[in-house]
């Protein structure tokens, strides 16, 4: 069956979205095949062409129940869940039918006790600092708030995923034909804690086949999550 993984958590504005593209496009530069699953009704579903991953659109009830159907019947896929904010009751729900949780949070103080609340809410859930600090002196402070602050929560904490003005990129309709070099190198460092996580291998078999560009993103004919879902949740 395929692995579930969801992207939530309270806070708004923390990269949800950013880091579910993310991880699905390292988890495809890293040989293994994943979807990208909306839940959102804020968001427009976005193109899979040119991607090393599938989009699925799960902005309903019956849409959500059917694209998770559809990947556990998968073997060797895992599914990532891009959640919204302040969704309680739809967390719950995700979590759930999750076999790991992924919490982004900024390094502002009002981000860290929402993550904290989040993380005793959801045991499964790991935190992610997300569109961190590149800047020396930003970074260190934002590292030392996160020490202090939730150090109980440390062996639950993955490594910080850092601003990357590039990984807007991901979140066009339809993606460009090349990206940058730091942005896969972010994606593929991603997917590979993910990886670890699960105790999934973390085998790089596109680079292991020297594959590099367009040649190794998924046929269309491997593109199974194709529901031909048109309804949506209305606002």
């Amino acid at each position: 069956m395929a692995e579930i993984i969801c992207v939530i958590g309270n806070k708004g504005g923390t990269g949800k979205t950013t880091l579910s593209h993310m991880l699905c496009q390292g988890l495809g530069l890293l040989g293994h095949r994943s979807a990208c699953v909306l839940t959102d009704t804020s968001r427009e579903p976005l193109s899979p062409e040119g991607r090393r991953y599938i989009t699925a659109d799960a902005r309903t009830r019956d849409a959500l129940t059917k694209v998770v159907d559809k990947l556990r019947m998968l073997d060797d896929w895992i599914g990532i869940i891009d959640g919204g904010g302040n969704r309680t009751e739809m967390d719950r729900k995700l979590y759930a039918l999750s076999d790991i949780v992924l919490l982004p949070f900024r390094e502002s103080h009002e981000d860290i006790r929402t993550v904290i609340r989040d993380l005793e809410m959801f045991p499964r859930a790991y935190a992610v600092p997300s569109q961190w600090p590149s800047n020396a002196w930003q970074r260190d402070a934002a590292d030392r708030n996160v020490a202090h602050l939730m150090n109980t929560y440390r062996h639950r904490i993955l490594n910080p995923v850092g601003a990357l003005s590039a990984s807007k990129l991901l979140l066009q309709k339809q993606v460009p034909d090349q990206l940058p070099t730091p942005l896969a190198n972010a994606c593929r460092a991603v997917a590979r804690q993910v990886l670890e996580v699960l105790e999934i291998d973390v085998g790089d078999a596109c680079e292991m086949r020297g594959e590099t560009g367009t040649a190794d993103r998924l046929p269309p004919a491997e593109m199974p999550m194709r529901l031909n879902v048109t309804s949506r949740r209305p606002h």
